[in-house]
């Protein structure tokens, strides 16, 4: 759960939830913990009415279709979870920090983790990992190093890991001047596009501050198939701004394109998103990879399911796994 932070030409600072929209709960254990995050106002139900709209026949359709389930937002930005769980007691958060090596030392039973740039790190006696590349070829092809976990010296943790197959997708950030006239919902899916799968009217969400005012800022989000043909074609490494134009001015074009009376944006910028769904789920019964003996869980939507509930029942049940170990109670 991201939110990205930018600055228009004359300073006006903008924030966009470019990650997740929102989430929904469906498991009672997910739900207790939820309704604690929604007492200290850390999220907020968006009573927002959803649509989808059919590209060919140029008109909405099927009107509040998900409205019997509560969509959740982080307030006031979808990153306030992750902010919180930072200011716990006992959390030491280091940001901006890539683990570049994890390092099993036998003798102490412990981890050393080094960072990308060869900084000591310090030892642990457990590690949760929640990077779906912790261990792939993916993260060299996007740091030019190494994948931090060696698996060819850990061939017990070989046989739980594979390279997961993603859906990538592109997210598109705009901000208008005022409120786009002809839309009636706050988020809508498309039918019969090629490149745009959802839009999410950002500013709607509780907490959000307009500005300038009476400005209505736009989250898109772009096909799967779109962000495949376009990340095959740059490559895995960080896109040049000049081809994020590109993508901006596709995804915008066909944002036009339907007939909705779209006018210029007063902000426009792409992100991507390289690794945004995993599709497939490698967690199994346990909702995340554990190993007793190593100390070790990985943890992330990937061992569940693609969603934020999914990454959250699976961090729980990393927890109780190490929990359990200690002898304490997991309490979640």
């Amino acid at each position: 759960m991201a939110q990205r932070r930018e600055v228009m030409d004359d300073g006006t600072e903008l924030r966009f939830d470019h990650g997740a929209p929102y989430f929904t709960v469906s498991s009672d254990e997910v739900a207790r913990v939820v309704s604690g995050w929604e007492a200290r106002g850390l999220v907020a139900e968006w009573k927002a009415m959803f649509a989808c709209f059919d590209r060919e026949a140029g008109k909405f359709r099927d009107f509040d279709k998900e409205g019997t389930t509560k969509k959740y937002v982080g307030v006031p930005g979808m990153n306030s979870i992750c902010k919180s769980l930072c200011l716990e007691d006992g959390v030491v958060a280091r940001f901006g920090v890539t683990v570049g090596k994890m390092d099993w030392l036998q003798n102490g039973s412990s981890w050393s983790l080094t960072s990308l740039d060869g900084k000591d790190l310090g030892n642990f006696d457990y590690v949760v990992a929640t990077d779906k590349n912790v261990a792939s070829h993916k993260f060299s092809g996007l740091t030019g190093r190494p994948p931090p976990l060696d698996l060819s010296v850990f061939p017990n943790l070989s046989t739980m890991f594979q390279d997961i197959p993603v859906r990538p997708c592109f997210a598109l950030m705009l901000a208008f001047s005022e409120p786009l006239a002809m839309v009636p919902v706050q988020g809508f899916s498309f039918y019969n596009s090629d490149s745009l799968s959802w839009a999410f009217c950002d500013s709607s969400k509780p907490g959000r501050v307009c500005l300038p005012p009476n400005s209505q800022s736009w989250v898109l989000r772009s096909t799967a198939e779109y962000a495949s043909k376009v990340i095959n074609n740059m490559g895995p490494r960080k896109p040049s701004a000049d081809a994020l134009a590109k993508v901006a001015e596709d995804l915008f074009k066909e944002f036009q394109a339907t007939g909705l009376n779209i006018p210029q944006p007063i902000f426009i910028k792409a992100h991507r998103w390289g690794s945004a769904f995993p599709a497939i789920s490698i967690g199994g019964d346990d909702k995340c990879v554990w190993d007793k003996s190593m100390k070790l869980a990985v943890c992330g939507d990937f061992c569940t399911s693609p969603s934020v509930e999914g990454a959250v029942v699976s961090g729980m049940t990393g927890a109780s796994k190490i929990l359990g170990c200690l002898n304490f109670p997991s309490g979640l």
